[in-house]
């Protein structure tokens, strides 16, 4: 059975049920490609924050590091389009709807969309002691490529 991409953003904004938001631009030099925002918790009135997070076709956020010296780290709920996950020195993976990605605290990765894909996941901030991210390098057009 062949793969459904979610090509155009007609067909995507129908699944996309938590709702596009507003333009990341607080965090738009980590990302390449253009990302949306849409946060489904307050950030400083709820113990964990969530957000809904969108990324057009070959948008992706650089790599970087959820550090926490207890708990901390972050989870990915997939809800809408496709897209990648990485963690450095492993194989992407491959994301869709109703998948849930657990990222540990201190652990070097990316995320976004497909390049033919639009893509949307919950990100959950979770709580942990000394938590702080840390920005790095761009995902290399050469590295995306050959996925």
């Amino acid at each position: 059975m062949k793969e459904k991409q979610i090509i155009s953003k007609q067909e995507f904004d129908k699944e996309n049920i938590f709702g596009l938001g507003n333009p990341n631009d607080g965090f738009a030099k980590y990302f390449i490609g253009n990302s949306y925002l849409n946060p489904l918790t307050e950030y400083g009135k709820c113990p964990v924050f969530l957000a809904n997070v969108t990324f057009e076709p070959g948008c992706r956020n650089n790599w970087h590091i959820h550090h926490a010296n207890k708990g901390g780290g972050q989870i990915l709920i997939c809800t809408a389009g496709e897209g990648w996950y990485q963690e450095e020195g492993k194989e992407a993976v491959s994301l869709k709807p109703g998948m849930v990605i657990t990222i540990p605290a201190n652990v070097k990765h990316w995320h976004g969309a497909k390049k033919d894909s639009w893509f949307s996941h919950i990100a959950v901030e979770v709580p942990g002691e000394e938590t702080s991210n840390e920005w790095c390098e761009p995902v290399s057009d050469e590295e995306y490529g050959l996925l």
